[in-house]
């Protein structure tokens, strides 16, 4: 049976960067706290090929610039922290 979590005492500074985070995953607040907690107990999940291709198609991305500028917005936000 699935348990609901409460986290008290969380900064405005810090809920700010979690939307952040979830936007630029396209995800809800909800749904990046999930892989959050899942990555740090199970580690990140690991595609096959197969997979990893069906993501990558299904991000959108057509051209190579369009994936270096994900890439560089990733590390940009990443640099801020």
């Amino acid at each position: 049976m699935p348990v609901n979590l409460s986290i008290k005492g969380v900064s405005d500074d810090m809920a700010e960067e979690l939307r952040a985070r979830a936007a630029r995953h396209h995800r809800s607040l909800q749904g990046e706290l999930m892989v959050i907690l899942e990555e740090s107990v199970r580690g990140p999940k690991k595609l096959n090929t197969k997979q990893l291709l069906a993501k990558i198609r299904a991000s959108g991305l057509r051209t190579p610039a369009e994936s270096a500028k994900v890439i560089r917005e990733e590390r940009d936000g990443r640099s801020r922290r």
